[in-house]
């Protein structure tokens, strides 16, 4: 009989995110992460505005707007892939994809 999804096999304790105290110190650890990089995305945008400011004289809100808008979110995308990267490594997902194999 097949093992259902998620489940640990017979005999072996749950591992990675099927472990419910694991899961809940990963996704801590994963929201922790993008607490930092919302707060880096925050600060560089707001570097990026200033300094444009600065060399391009008074800005328009839309402009302002457009460079929080990918300056802070390509910052918090590359944080948000870069978070799931590292929740699937350390949690096991990895190495169960090769054990199916």
């Amino acid at each position: 009989m097949a093992n259902p999804p998620n489940q640990p096999l017979a005999g072996q304790p749950p591992s990675g995110l099927t472990d419910h105290d694991y899961a809940r110190f990963a996704w801590a650890r994963f929201r922790s992460l993008l607490a930092w990089m919302t707060l880096a995305a925050a600060t560089i945008a707001a570097a990026a505005i200033v300094l444009l400011a600065y060399l391009q004289g008074p800005l328009h809100l839309v402009t302002m707007f457009a460079i929080l808008g990918g300056v802070g979110g390509s910052v918090m995308l590359a944080g948000a892939l870069m978070g799931l990267t590292f929740l699937s490594s350390g949690s096991g997902h990895d190495e169960d994809v090769e054990r199916i194999d």
